[in-house]
């Protein structure tokens, strides 16, 4: 810091150089943080490439694409997984939002949401709150759309006593 200060000062005036100096570091202060944003967000996503084969179980804490070959298990709790469009997955996943653009085989669980975009293949079972299936997306299994939360719960078991005797009262003047 104290070579800065004494190379503004034999630049020019003393009076006229701390001025210009501190708005010539504030746009470059400002043009490097969103630079490391950017590598703060590239450190987050890993790429698995096209030629890439795992076998076996894969885990992880930061969002992941998969070009690539997996066939086992993978795990990305509080993240996103994304399989691209030349992914090939034969394996159980669980993540937080997983995003298909290429072919999975296998159980599919996230605790968000599971998009099936277009081009994209799911051969299983999926379990999730929200389920989005693009057209011309392939996909053959079920959905399980149940909310796991627990205060979302209970007064779904308030509300449904109260809903039961409305369709009931309908069913028996029915019967009568």
């Amino acid at each position: 810091m104290w070579k800065r200060d004494e190379a503004v000062k034999p630049a020019g005036g003393p009076g006229n150089e701390p001025k210009p100096a501190a708005p010539i570091q504030q746009p470059v202060a400002s043009a490097v943080q969103p630079s490391d944003l950017r590598r703060q967000i590239e450190r987050d996503m890993v790429n698995i490439g096209k030629s890439v084969v795992i076998k076996g179980e894969l885990n992880g804490s930061e969002d992941l694409t998969v070009e690539g070959h997996v066939d086992g298990k993978i795990e990305l709790k509080d993240h996103v997984l994304t399989i691209g469009p030349n992914g090939k997955i034969k394996a159980q996943v669980f993540a937080k939002a997983v995003i298909v653009l290429g072919e999975v085989t296998g159980n599919v669980t996230a605790s968000e949401k599971v998009d099936i975009r277009d081009g994209g293949s799911v051969d299983g079972d999926i379990v999730s709150p929200r389920v989005a299936i693009a057209e011309g997306a392939h996909f053959r299994g079920s959905v399980d759309m149940q909310r796991k939360a627990v205060p979302e719960s209970k007064p779904q078991a308030q509300t449904q006593p109260q809903t039961q005797p409305k369709t009931t009262v309908p069913a028996s003047a029915a019967a009568h």
